[in-house]
């Protein structure tokens, strides 16, 4: 799997094998967006002895509402005819185990626990059957969301947009059958989402068509893919973990806002 990580004050993309709890460093830009190839060096470095950050730094993060069934029957939304998208912007991004900030605006934080999908060169106006070519792999995400905001406002920027709203990690795997991975998120330990992507309305290459046919999504863009049924509160000082089958655990703290 693809993380990236900070050493000595530099920032690089490494190969994880979590059983042997070592990096890979790789040199060069994984997108290669120099046209240039990446190198994998024979250079490994113990895990411990790095930060690990968000996996990715993306333009923007397209997220995609009630794409789960369980999930519209309990916030009592019907199914949408197409996917509903909206917008996360990239400075609410943050990487495992730094702090979601519960803000003084809202009384009514929640987690929602989700499969991000992480783009591999831009891609628009693509057909679902070509998704597969634009996927640099998957990683996990937590759609943080203000809910009292969210009901008041009736769209959704302000309620998802405030910085550290959009957790991502902890790594890329580059290789995965998505279409059947549990997806379980727990608050202090205890399960509070456990369901499996096989429940998506729309499936990740509809979904990528679908996004393409409007916006165009750059290398290291995210599309977080909706949530299982299960969302709920969090308080500051909760822990939030979102684990996905073959992927790892995002792990983050709520703290309040100072």
């Amino acid at each position: 799997m693809i993380i990236r990580y900070e050493r000595n004050g530099k920032i690089k993309h490494g190969w994880t094998v979590a059983e042997e709890n070592k990096i890979r460093v790789i040199e060069g830009d994984i997108y290669k967006r120099d046209g240039k190839s990446t190198v994998m060096t024979g250079l490994e470095l113990p895990l411990n002895e790095v930060k690990v950050l968000t996996p990715c730094t993306p333009s923007k993060v397209v997220c995609i509402g009630v794409n789960y069934k369980d999930h519209a029957e309990e916030v009592g939304m019907k199914l949408p005819e197409e996917p509903l998208m909206f917008l996360k912007p990239s400075t609410s991004v943050i990487g495992p185990e730094e702090a979601v900030v519960y803000p003084t605006l809202t009384s009514n934080l929640h987690y929602e626990g989700e499969l991000a999908v992480v783009i591999k060169k831009q891609a628009y106006r693509i057909k679902a059957e070509e998704a597969d070519d634009y996927i640099l792999g998957f990683t996990c995400a937590n759609d943080v969301t203000a809910r009292d905001l969210q009901n008041h406002d009736g769209q959704w920027t302000r309620a998802k947009g405030f910085d550290t709203f959009c957790p991502l990690g902890p790594a890329i795997a580059s290789k995965l059958d998505y279409d059947n991975l549990r997806i379980t998120t727990r608050v202090n330990r205890e399960v509070r989402q456990d369901s499996h992507t096989s429940q998506m309305v729309f499936k990740v290459p509809q979904l990528l068509e679908a996004i393409t046919s409007v916006m165009t999504l750059l290398p290291g863009d995210v599309v977080l893919t909706g949530t299982p049924a299960g969302v709920g509160p969090l308080q500051p000082g909760d822990e939030v973990s979102v684990t996905i089958e073959g992927i790892g655990t995002l792990t983050n703290r709520v703290v309040a806002d100072s």
